[in-house]
């Protein structure tokens, strides 16, 4: 009796679908479902228009809308990136860039290491002796790219 309701009315489905992925995206943290929600509510209306439509158009509708509503969303985010106060927020890297450290082992022939924080790190740079201190420039992988200061 149910099934015989939901699948008499496919556009009230499709609504509720998309209603349930807009709230998933309000619950779930990403940027995702809501594509995938804008595809439900599209199919929504046009199964509200055509409501003879077959299941297997319908899904392929939704896959087809989907698809493109998350190549629309990739795009705007690579157009207007979100701005934060924190860039660096989860690049820790990018954040030690600057900082002044000391080298624990030699640099010698281009390689050492230099304490940051608690721990030892390996290091490129100009030759330099144990206790110089040194700042960071960049890092390449999980080496520190070091100059004299």
């Amino acid at each position: 009796m149910m099934l015989d309701v939901i699948v008499s009315n496919m556009a009230l489905t499709w609504l509720i679908t998309a209603v349930a992925l807009g709230i998933a995206e309000l619950l779930i943290p990403g940027v995702f479902l809501i594509f995938v929600a804008i595809a439900a509510a599209v199919l929504a209306a046009v199964t509200f228009a055509f409501p003879d439509l077959p299941l297997a158009v319908q899904l392929a509708v939704f896959g087809a809308w989907s698809v493109m509503t998350v190549m629309i969303g990739q795009s705007w985010y690579r157009d207007y990136p979100v701005h934060t106060s924190d860039p660096m927020l989860n690049d820790r890297a990018a954040r030690l860039v600057g900082e002044q450290v000391v080298v624990t082992t030699p640099i010698v022939a281009g390689r050492g290491r230099i304490r940051i924080g608690d721990g030892e790190w390996p290091a490129t740079g100009p030759d330099t002796p144990e206790g110089t201190t040194v700042r960071i420039v960049k890092f390449d992988g999980v080496t520190a790219v070091v100059e004299r200061t």
